[in-house]
C-alpha cells in the first residue's frame, strides 16, 4: 500500500455528495489498520490550530478512506492521535 504522507491533500465526498478538500494532519497504524487525522483545507488556511475540526478515518489497502464505525474504535484512535500530537510539541 502506498504510504499516506502528512500534508497531503485529498478530496473526499461526504454523505450529501459535497466534495471537500482535506489535508492529512497525522497518520498512524494501530493493530494493522492505518488511520489518518484530517482537517478541511479551508479551516486550516483560515483558523489557528485550536479551531480546526479534526476527523479520523481508516485507510484500506486501496488507499480509500472510510469513517470509523464504532465508538470504541474512535476512542482508541483519538487517544492514540492525542498522544502523538503531544509528543510532537
Amino acid at each position: 500500500m502506498e504510504k499516506i504522507e502528512v500534508g497531503e491533500v485529498f478530496t473526499i465526498t461526504d454523505e450529501q455528495g459535497q466534495e471537500n478538500e482535506v489535508e492529512v494532519l497525522a497518520a498512524i497504524t494501530l493493530e494493522d489498520t492505518d488511520y489518518v487525522a484530517v482537517g478541511f483545507v479551508d479551516d486550516i488556511q483560515d483558523e489557528s490550530e485550536e479551531d480546526i475540526d479534526v476527523f479520523f478515518l481508516t485507510v484500506d489497502e486501496e488507499g480509500d478512506f472510510s469513517p470509523i464505525e464504532s465508538d470504541e474504535e474512535f476512542e482508541k484512535v483519538s487517544s492514540a492521535f492525542e498522544d502523538l500530537m503531544e509528543e510532537e510539541e
